[in-house]
């Protein structure tokens, strides 16, 4: 069925991302980031949105700044008749070089995880009409 389906994103968390001193990115930014991988395997999946359910685990690894590129990425592990257990991993792949210059950036050579996270998308029964 719908197992083993993958979606990914990648953008950078702006000025206005920044929640605390520092320019610190919200913990939260990242959820929200997994609830729009979450929306994007729902649909690829079911053609529907579904709607998340539930976090069952999640792990805040390490700190997000403004100007940081994320990649944050998802799959579907299992699936019932309505649930989507879904994993979820959000990594930075490229760094503000301040100390160099404002415009400054650099790819990371090897991306670092800030957070990883499972939970479960339901899609209702009528509302399901992808891939079987």
């Amino acid at each position: 069925m719908s197992t083993g389906t993958k979606a990914i994103i990648r953008l950078r968390m702006s000025s206005h991302d920044a929640h605390y001193g520092g320019n610190l990115v919200d913990g939260a930014r990242m959820l929200g980031l997994f609830g729009d991988v979450a929306t994007e395997l729902c649909i690829r999946a079911d053609g529907d949105e579904g709607l998340f359910r539930a976090y069952d685990a999640v792990e805040f690894l390490a700190p997000v700044y403004a100007g940081d590129f994320i990649e944050a990425e998802g799959e579907i592990v299992s699936a019932g008749n309505t649930s989507r257990k879904m994993r979820f991993e959000a990594r930075k792949v490229i760094r503000p070089r301040p100390d160099v210059n404002d415009s400054a950036a650099d790819l990371l050579p090897e991306p670092i995880v800030v957070c990883r996270a499972s939970g479960t998308c339901v899609v209702p029964k009528d509302k399901q009409r992808g891939q079987r």
